[in-house]
């Protein structure tokens, strides 16, 4: 039981936002070596390194990962906040009142799967995501609608454009304040979201 926790916290989305801002050996080493527990041997064949070169990837894989977990965990209250902020400037447009609740070093990522529209790397930093957001991170001429949603068991929103779904949006909160915001577009991943996504009421 212990350890099918941990492999849902290592899969979390969460853990895949934190996992995209690692470089891509070093993402394959984390995973590797933490949540299949292969020996070094192992994956330095797997990644063409040596061994040595594959336990400094590790190492600093997970020192990277270490800093970047949530350390204050929001209540409810604030988790209805910021998804209700994030729901607004989606509808409306009108971005204040999320803005507010970014954290300065927000990472915001997407995944359009090579087919829909999407970030082709990771945005990071409350200016740099508020010009995103500000250019249009959703189309503007089309009507959209929110739901607010569990994804993966964590908080996250449900997009539709013209009554279709367009993505979900996973969020990462962290003492009240957004530190991360996933934005999956995937039409693959999202084929069964809408049997899979407990909306939360």
């Amino acid at each position: 039981m212990a350890e099918d926790v941990e492999l849902a916290e290592s899969v979390s989305m969460a853990m895949l936002m934190v996992l995209e801002t690692l470089q891509p050996t070093e993402r394959a080493v984390f995973v590797l070596r933490e949540v299949f527990d292969l020996e070094y041997d192992e994956i330095a064949e797997a990644v063409d390194k040596s061994p040595a070169a594959v336990r400094q990837l590790a190492y600093r894989a997970r020192a990277h990962v270490a800093a970047r977990r949530p350390r204050g965990i929001a209540s409810p209250a604030e988790t209805r906040a910021a998804l209700q902020a994030f729901q607004r400037a989606i509808e409306t447009g009108d971005l204040q009142s999320l803005l507010d609740i970014l954290a300065p070093d927000i990472v915001a990522l997407s995944d359009g799967g090579g087919v829909k529209h999407a970030l082709l790397r990771p945005v990071v930093g409350v200016g740099q995501v508020a010009r995103l957001l500000a250019v249009g991170w959703w189309k503007r001429d089309a009507e959209r609608s929110v739901e607010l949603v569990q994804i993966n068991g964590g908080p996250g929103l449900l997009v539709r454009v013209n009554g279709e779904i367009d993505g979900v949006v996973a969020v990462r909160l962290e003492n009240g304040y957004i530190t991360g915001a996933y934005h999956v577009r995937n039409p693959e991943k999202l084929s069964r979201v809408e049997r899979e996504t407990a909306v939360s009421r």
